[in-house]
C-alpha cells in the first residue's frame, strides 16, 4: 500500500523539528546574545573600569597632596630659619663694629684717668717752685715743666684735651662749682679760678673742671636792675 501525501508531509515536519536540537547540540549549546544584552554588559564593564581608575587616581592625588604639603612645611621652616640666621648675623655684625669702634676710640680711657693724677702732681710741683725764693729750684722747675709738656703732649696724641675753665662762663656740663666769690669785674656765674683742671677724651667727659664761680655784690645787682629798667 502506497503512503499518502499527508503522511509524507507530517514526517518531513517531524524530521525538521527533530533536527533543530541536534543542530544546537552540534554548535555546543551556545546562544547568540541580543544587542541589548551586549550594550548592558559593555556599560557595566566601562563603569567598573571608570570606578577603578577614579579610586586609583584619588589615592594618587591624596599621596601627592600629602607630599606637597610636607614640602611646603619644610620650605616654610627653612625660610624662617634663614630669616633668623640673617637677623642674628646682622646684629652680630653691628655689635662687633660698635665694639671695635668703642675700643679704638675709648679703649685707653682707664689709662688716661690714671695719668691725670700725675699731671696734677706736676702742676703742684711747678706752682711750689714758682712761689719759692730759692734759685736752686730753677733747674728742677725746667725739668718738671719739660715732663709736663711731654705728658700733656702724649695725652693730646691720644685725644685728651683740657676743658676751658679760666674766665669762662660756668657750664654745668663740664664745670663743677666748688665755691662762690664776689667779683664785679666779670659777669656773674663766671669761672674765675680753677681749683682742678678738667679733661675730656674726644667728646667724652673724663672729669669736670673744679672752679670757683663769681657772684656780684648786692649793690651791683641793684644798679644793674635800675639800668635795665631805664
Amino acid at each position: 500500500m502506497s503512503s499518502r501525501p499527508d503522511d509524507e508531509g507530517q514526517k518531513a515536519e517531524e524530521q525538521k523539528e527533530g533536527s533543530e536540537p541536534l543542530a544546537e547540540e552540534a554548535s555546543g549549546g551556545s546562544v547568540s546574545p541580543s544587542p541589548e544584552l551586549e550594550e548592558a554588559l559593555r556599560e557595566a564593564a566601562e563603569a567598573v573600569e571608570t570606578r577603578q581608575a577614579e579610586r586609583e587616581g584619588g589615592e594618587a592625588e591624596e599621596g601627592e597632596a600629602a607630599e606637597a604639603e610636607a614640602l611646603r612645611g619644610e620650605l616654610a621652616a627653612l625660610q624662617e630659619q634663614m630669616v633668623r640666621l640673617q637677623a642674628d648675623f646682622e646684629n652680630f655684625r653691628r655689635r662687633a663694629l660698635k665694639e671695635r669702634e668703642e675700643a679704638h676710640r675709648y679703649g685707653h680711657e682707664n689709662l688716661v684717668k690714671d695719668l691725670l693724677a700725675t699731671v696734677d702732681n706736676l702742676d703742684r710741683a711747678i706752682e711750689h717752685v714758682r712761689t719759692s725764693d730759692s734759685g736752686d729750684f730753677e733747674s728742677m722747675l725746667q725739668g718738671v715743666e719739660l715732663v709736663q709738656r711731654e705728658l700733656l703732649g702724649t695725652l693730646a696724641n691720644h685725644g685728651v684735651s683740657e676743658i676751658e675753665a679760666g674766665n669762662a662762663p660756668f657750664d654745668p656740663n663740664v664745670h663743677e662749682a666748688m665755691a662762690q666769690r664776689e667779683d664785679d669785674s666779670v659777669p656773674a656765674n663766671t669761672a674765675i679760678e680753677v681749683l682742678q683742671k678738667g679733661y675730656r677724651l674726644r667728646d667724652r667727659l673724663l672729669r669736670p673742671a673744679r672752679v670757683i664761680v663769681s657772684t656780684q655784690a648786692e649793690g651791683a645787682d641793684e644798679g644793674e636792675a635800675e639800668a635795665a629798667e631805664e
